[in-house]
């Protein structure tokens, strides 16, 4: 449930609160992203980690398993070249984050 889904149904309370809400959200990622350090690295490794699991490898394992007696062998190429392509996308996409990282706390 979002934040703007507990806002009262009251029409222009609503449009104010969802003003406040919005902007103190906006505020709260400002302050996060000011105080911690090597935030952007951090939120590089994170998708490197979790964007290439999430779009590609994932859902071409799934369809290979939901479908796997009916999947075409032109399917199943496809879907395991994509699975390589995004775990090796991911694998160096996680050592440049970590490498970054450790080159910024290195000094």
């Amino acid at each position: 449930m979002s934040l703007e889904e507990l806002i009262p149904s009251d029409h222009a309370k609503s449009y104010l609160y969802s003003i406040f809400i919005r902007t103190g959200l906006v505020v709260s990622t400002l302050i996060i992203g000011l105080s911690v350090p090597f935030f952007g690295l951090l939120m590089s490794l994170i998708g490197s980690l979790l964007t290439m699991l999430v779009t590609l490898i994932l859902p071409c394992a799934c369809f290979l398993r939901i479908l796997r007696g009916k999947v075409t062998q032109l399917q199943a190429v496809l879907c395991i070249t994509i699975i390589t392509v995004g775990s090796v996308s991911a694998v160096f996409g996680t050592y440049s984050a970590l490498s970054e990282i450790v080159k910024s706390l290195s000094g």
